[in-house]
């Protein structure tokens, strides 16, 4: 199956919409995203879930991204399934899930990057 069909079922399935591409938007969502990776290199050390749960959010909005980038955006209210959080995370997940986030938001950034060469990412808010 190749894309444009995973978007006609997603939109038959009403999991997403058209709209229009909003550079300012996906900025957003990517500068929170570079914030929810130092929120959970900052909690590796306190609390491991929490590490787990930030580096799982970043990724989340850089997919967000990609989606608003595409020109549509979810609708059906989960964009994400929630975690059983009576369900502890190990020191070595939540290392693995910083390092498979830090490296998804490099990749997003590229792509991102690569569709609106003239964005320029500012970070620094």
């Amino acid at each position: 199956m190749d894309y444009k069909d995973t978007v006609k079922i997603m939109i038959g399935h009403g999991l997403i919409k058209k709209q229009k591409v909003d550079f300012s938007h996906i900025e957003a969502l990517l500068l929170r995203a570079q914030k929810d990776i130092v929120a959970a290199k900052a909690n590796l050390k306190i609390d491991e879930e929490v590490t787990y749960n930030y580096a799982y959010l970043a990724m989340l909005r850089c997919g967000r991204s990609i989606v608003f980038m595409k020109g549509y955006r979810s609708v059906d209210g989960q964009q994400h399934k929630t975690i059983d959080p009576f369900l502890p995370v190990s020191k070595i997940e939540a290392e693995n899930a910083l390092k498979t986030a830090e490296e998804f938001v490099k990749i997003v950034l590229k792509l991102v990057q690569k569709e609106n060469p003239q964005l320029r990412f500012n970070f620094n808010k």
